[in-house]
């Protein structure tokens, strides 16, 4: 995790320097690196992935506002751009609300309807209880498709929408593949092949090893099992 923030990193490395007997706190940590040129300077970079412009029936939005006190209770999708020498794929990602847990992704050369609901399939299939589950997305073309809706249908999932283009109301699951292209996928792949694999290795190090400052500094994987073997003992 070579672009991990300072905060996190210091809650890492905290008790290292404690057996070693070396006094550091977070502030002197930020001045050691800030001296030393090494904190992290965010990446700005936006491309349009959403069509929202478009025939299929789309849904109210019931996750803005709503109180999350468990996994498996709303998944967040969203669709991003990545490149390698090939050219410019399209990685679809689902994300448990709760835990930040990516649950299901898929990465394609396209944004075609039956590549992005390959995601939600393998969320679907990684599912531990069968509480009520809301899935939320912004309103393009592939979530609004019949496609996808049927997968939510068999399912058992309820979905909900964005009010129109507001990448606001879809602020989580922006900020997950937002943290994955800018502290994980860092190095141009010659290939797809390449790119899928560096995806993968990504995907598991984020759930298993970086910790949340909104999950009081636990992992996704650390949250989500813990919590949805309560919910799966109580359902």
């Amino acid at each position: 995790m070579p672009r991990i923030g300072t905060r996190k990193l210091y809650f890492m490395i905290k008790p290292k320097l404690q057996s070693l007997g070396i006094k550091l706190g977070r502030d002197g940590l930020f001045d050691y690196l800030r001296a030393e040129g090494l904190l992290i300077t965010p990446i700005k970079r936006y491309t349009k992935t959403t069509f929202s412009h478009h025939r299929f029936r789309k849904h109210p939005n019931l996750y803005t506002g709503k109180i999350l006190t468990r996994p498996e209770q709303a998944y967040v999708s969203d669709i991003t751009y990545v490149e390698s020498d090939e050219g410019v794929h399209y990685l679809s990602l689902v994300t448990d609300a709760y835990s930040r847990r990516i649950v299901g992704h898929y990465l394609s050369h396209d944004m075609k309807t039956e590549n992005v609901v390959k995601a939600l399939h393998v969320a679907v299939k990684t599912r531990r209880t069968q509480a009520p589950l809301l899935h939320h997305s912004d309103r393009g073309t592939q979530y609004c498709s019949d496609l996808y809706q049927r997968s939510l249908n068999k399912a058992q999932i309820q979905p909900s929408m964005t009010d129109g283009y507001d990448c606001y109301q879809n602020a989580l699951a922006e900020r997950v593949n937002g943290i994955l292209k800018q502290e994980f996928l860092l190095y141009r792949c010659k290939s797809f092949d390449d790119l899928k694999q560096l995806v993968d290795q990504s995907v598991v190090t984020y759930n298993r090893y970086r910790p949340h400052l909104s999950l009081d500094m636990k992992t996704p994987d650390q949250v989500h099992k813990k919590t949805s073997c309560e919910v799966q003992l109580a359902f």
